[in-house]
């Protein structure tokens, strides 16, 4: 569904429908302000300036709390690379949830925030050693194994029984972009099911006399929206861990739960998730005769896409074969169009008008620098409108960048009308001090 279908049949409506579950909870249309976290966006402009990112915490711990009320026995373990920050991760602490980090940096970013180090597990395809080496000196609680020369790697540096995962390919296709597809065959995450790699890598672990094999991991890809795919993932991993020849405590299904970014879009099915994994699971280990691991699930995207909206000030209008729309921000600040073909949904803020469509595109020098396209704004939308763009909350400030030397943009946290950074916007000095 666009937009244009949600407008009435006229096409000259000055108030288009707020979309339903874009917006952070509780968002609010007042006069034609956008109210977010009880603070006005215009007021979040004026105050913060574009581009400006805004995270509502209380969407945020409300979709960390339904996670852990579907699924009371497993452990819920956030994606910190959805969208890292200190702030965000004591957010999740508070809440209950374990933090899965990818590299050393991520890792400084939870210590910063004083996160549990019994409840931060480290991922990646590739450690490097600076990796490993921070997480054995912090003493996280597990680290996720992902080839057979960090197996190697990590059995030399860890000095007692460090527990360990083994991330596992299932070879399941869960019918999402193919860049974000990431248990079918011929990728370079995990250790192939199909192969035997995954057995052999259990056989690698247990003769390690460092490492603690506790438990097997997989991830199917991202912005996945059928359970089934899970269920598939269930049965494969249970037919595996019947072959270990070894007690097998924890089984982690990654996460990849979708959010939705256009009108129409449903949200994940939770409560079917619970419902169907549990069943699943209870099913194939009692077929197996094996003990049921305890179950870990790992989201990011599905906690904070929807609790974040970010700012832009139109800076210029063309008019060609389309009408484009020049924002202040761009692909330094979302790269998803650029890398996914992601669409967005966008709103004026302030004013109305009767609609068109126009391409919403970045500063950028180039071309792919288009933020959406075919939206409906004001057709005499004009340098200095507001605009606001929702389901931004996940991989934005995590994927931002400073092509063209563009300073990254601060977010801000919102909560019963009060406003205050989290993230400070970065300078120029920021960007010189790199240089020698």
């Amino acid at each position: 569904m666009t937009l244009a279908e949600l407008l009435p049949s006229t096409g000259c409506s000055t108030e288009p429908v707020l979309e339903d579950g874009l917006w952070p909870d509780g968002t609010q249309v007042a006069g034609q302000d956008l109210v977010i976290g009880g603070v006005p966006a215009t007021q979040l402009a004026a105050r913060f300036g574009t581009p400006c990112q805004v995270l509502d915490e209380q969407t945020v711990r409300t979709r960390a709390r339904s996670f852990r009320a579907a699924l009371p026995e497993a452990e819920v373990v956030f994606a910190g690379k959805s969208l890292p920050c200190p702030e965000v991760y004591r957010w999740m602490a508070q809440e209950g949830l374990s933090l899965d980090v990818s590299s050393a940096g991520e890792l400084a970013l939870a210590r910063a925030a004083g996160f549990p180090a019994t409840r931060i597990i480290m991922h990646g395809n590739v450690k490097t050693a600076e990796d490993l080496k921070a997480a054995l000196e912090h003493g996280v609680s597990r680290i996720v194994v992902d080839s057979f020369d960090e197996i190697a790697q990590l059995g030399a540096l860890a000095t007692h029984g460090q527990e360990v995962m083994i991330r596992v390919t299932p070879g399941i296709d869960a019918h999402t972009h193919a860049k974000i597809a990431t248990g079918v065959e011929d990728q370079k995450f995990g250790f192939s099911l199909a192969s035997g790699a995954a057995l052999e890598a259990v056989l690698r672990v247990v003769e390690q006399p460092s490492l603690k094999l506790v438990g097997l991991h997989c991830h199917l890809g991202s912005q996945i929206r059928h359970v089934a795919s899970y269920e598939e993932a269930v049965r494969r991993m249970v037919g595996l861990i019947a072959s270990c020849g070894t007690r097998i405590e924890q089984l982690d299904l990654g996460g990849g739960f979708c959010a939705p970014y256009l009108p129409g879009d449903a949200d994940f099915d939770l409560a079917g998730l619970a419902h169907r994994v549990r069943g699943a699971l209870n099913y194939e280990c009692a077929l197996h005769r094996v003990p049921p691991p305890r179950l870990l699930v790992e989201p990011g995207r599905s906690i904070v896409a929807n609790a974040g909206v970010t700012l832009y000030r139109v800076c210029a209008v063309k008019e060609s074969v389309r009408t484009f729309v020049a924002v202040d921000g761009g692909m330094s600040d979302n790269p998803r169009p650029a890398l996914y073909g992601a669409k967005y949904a966008v709103r004026l803020v302030g004013r109305g008008g009767k609609p068109k469509p126009v391409t919403v595109v970045g500063r950028h020098c180039e071309a792919g620098d288009v933020l959406a396209e075919d939206v409906l704004l004001p057709a005499d939308v004009h340098a200095g409108d507001l605009l606001a763009v929702p389901a931004t909350g996940a991989y934005h400030h995590a994927l931002a960048s400073n092509y063209n030397q563009v300073c990254r943009p601060p977010v801000i946290a919102v909560k019963d009308g009060v406003a205050r950074p989290i993230v400070r916007r970065e300078t120029e000095e920021d960007l010189l001090r790199r240089y020698v």
